[in-house]
């Protein structure tokens, strides 16, 4: 009898990487000639990152900086949520929340993709904020990490656990 495997589906940010990206940017925005005298500062808020600074223009730029800096530390941008600029006395703020697991309806969303398009073998189970997928066949498995590369999807996923 075949041994089943499996791999879960799950949408997580490496805390360390994002740390590093901001301490990035917050250096950069230091030092470039076009943020002299805005007093722009970008760090950590809770669970989320905070941009201030003294005009809405050099706050956007702010944000694009870090939105640069995730890139570079291959950081999914489907997992960083960016409020619109707003005002709050002379400062202008934007926070951007990290979004980390599935949501049970994204997870509804992916379930069904797999049942309608994957082989029949295949069984997705929501489990908490991600998903466990099953099959005997690896060659199957394999297909769905490609059909759920290929998909369309507005949160990052990422597969752990192969077995």
């Amino acid at each position: 009898m075949a041994q089943e495997s499996s791999f879960d589906i799950v949408s997580k940010v490496d805390r360390q990487e994002v740390d590093n990206a901001i301490n990035q940017a917050a250096k950069e925005c230091r030092q470039r000639f076009d943020f002299k005298g805005t007093d722009t500062a970008v760090a950590w808020a809770g669970e989320a990152i905070a941009i201030e600074s003294s005009t809405e223009d050099r706050a956007k730029a702010a944000l694009d900086v870090v939105l640069s800096k995730l890139v570079g530390r291959k950081v999914d941008l489907r997992s960083i949520k960016p409020s619109d600029p707003r005002v709050s006395g002379k400062r202008w703020h934007i926070t951007c929340a990290i979004q980390q697991g599935i949501s049970q309806d994204d997870a509804r969303k992916v379930a069904k993709l797999i049942r309608d398009e994957a082989p029949k073998s295949v069984k997705a189970q929501i489990q908490g904020d991600e998903l466990r997928v099953t099959s005997k066949s690896r060659d199957d498995l394999q297909a769905v990490q490609k059909l759920v590369r290929a998909a369309e999807l507005d949160f990052a996923v990422q597969f752990v656990n192969y077995r």
